[in-house]
């Protein structure tokens, strides 16, 4: 590595929610999340900035159908398709984003366009008009799979809260909360973080996701944090936020964590976390059964597939 520079590091989630039925519905989450882990951070070690490595990690987690976000995004109650993403650099501690944008492929890409405007936060019709400009081919991220299982839940009259977070029947049980995320401490140990979801599934039209907020995805010059899970108990925590300013106002990341579940169990939230603190230190956490997270921490790659079911919080210094 260069002189002056520090170890790259980088974690990545595809969703939380219920546990995996079966070995086999592990080994396809991880092979998918590992395949990421591995093309992001080859980019870092040849010196990518973070914000550049985030938004690469963030269109692969979208183009995997697997997850919801971008293609293989779950329908809302009318069978249309809403997305929301957004991006923030930490070293500028810059957010911008889009909510319930429709027929583009990464919704990740806007988020990184407005980055650099004047108005960094656009809604469905706002984000169309930028689509436009910015000449991106129309693309639609329906799935049979979704389709299919928005058919289904239409003929019970939607008596399911949300779709299944990864778009496998055989993968996970009935209930899921899918969002992907992206965060990564660079060579220069910068840091940056991206979150993009197509939503709950069945939802009330217009319905906004977190992950368009900085509720749900935040970055300082100390940390970074993604969430998913259950976009309005994420929104009612202010976790991602939260998690950030205990470490600006001299918590460890882990122990940042450890507080800020502790507060949520009581309140019985579902969600996860991922993040890392400009130390590079990772952590994790979750009230859900289930984290579908992978991480990279300079040495080997892991994950947190195997977590036991509850409310844990883990991480590596």
């Amino acid at each position: 590595m260069p002189v002056n520079s520090v170890q790259p590091k980088l974690i990545i989630h595809g969703g939380a929610g219920s546990s995996l039925k079966s070995k086999g519905g592990a080994d396809r989450v991880r092979q998918s999340l590992y395949a990421v882990i591995e093309t992001v951070y080859s980019l870092l070690v040849s010196g990518a900035d973070a914000h550049t490595a985030v938004v690469l990690g963030c269109q692969l987690l979208e183009d995997d159908s697997c997850f919801n976000a971008g293609t293989g995004s779950v329908l809302q109650s009318d069978g249309q398709i809403r997305m929301s993403a957004s991006l923030m650099d930490g070293k500028q501690q810059r957010f911008s984003g889009v909510i319930n944008v429709s027929r583009t492929k990464n919704p990740i890409d806007l988020a990184q366009f407005l980055q650099t405007s004047h108005d960094r936060v656009l809604s469905d019709y706002g984000a169309l008009e930028l689509l436009r400009e910015l000449q991106i081919p129309s693309y639609d991220p329906l799935t049979e799979l979704r389709l299919q299982e928005w058919i289904q839940e239409r003929r019970g009259n939607f008596s399911r809260e949300m779709a299944n977070v990864v778009a496998e029947r055989e993968v996970l049980t009935e209930a899921g909360r899918g969002t992907i995320g992206v965060v990564v401490r660079d060579m220069h140990g910068r840091l940056a973080v991206g979150t993009s979801t197509g939503g709950k599934g069945f939802e009330r039209i217009g319905r906004v996701s977190d992950s368009a907020m900085p509720a749900g995805n935040y970055a300082a010059s100390n940390a970074a944090v993604s969430c998913t899970g259950i976009g309005e108990d994420i929104i009612d925590e202010c976790l991602a936020a939260r998690i950030v300013i205990r470490v600006t106002d001299g918590l460890s990341l882990q122990s940042a964590f450890e507080k800020s579940f502790r507060e949520a169990d009581q309140r019985n939230r579902d969600f996860g976390a991922i993040g890392i603190a400009e130390t590079g230190a990772i952590a994790w956490g979750k009230t859900s059964q289930a984290l579908l997270a992978a991480y990279h921490d300079g040495q080997a790659i892991g994950d947190t597939l195997e977590m036991d079911s509850g409310t844990q919080v883990a991480g590596i210094a």
